[in-house]
């Protein structure tokens, strides 16, 4: 799994095993949750191209919209990250919930 950064309590982390999915995502985690559940899926892209939608959610309006805000501010990090996750190589973790 590599995690790829810390928006506010959450954390946002790129699974190996999507590398066979249609649109690159990330999973978002509640930070220091004991339970390893997704809490959102948000698509980053679109046939290679930026597109930020939520695939699920379970989230409030108010985190969803602060987490896409977030996402977009920081795209080109976080596909980035995604890559390197899919290369097997390690990943950096950014603070980017400021």
């Amino acid at each position: 799994m590599g995690q790829l950064a810390f928006i506010k309590m959450f954390l946002l982390v790129s699974i190996p095993t999507d590398i066979n999915d249609n649109r690159r995502h990330v999973h978002v985690f509640r930070k220091g949750s004991r339970h390893l559940t997704s809490m959102a899926k948000i698509w980053i892209e679109s046939n290679g191209q930026k597109s930020i939608d939520i695939a699920y959610s379970e989230l409030s309006a108010k985190e969803n919209e602060m987490l896409l805000s977030a996402i977009n501010a920081h795209w080109e990090f976080i596909n980035e990250q995604i890559t390197k996750t899919f290369k097997g190589e390690k990943t950096k973790v950014k603070d980017i919930g400021k």
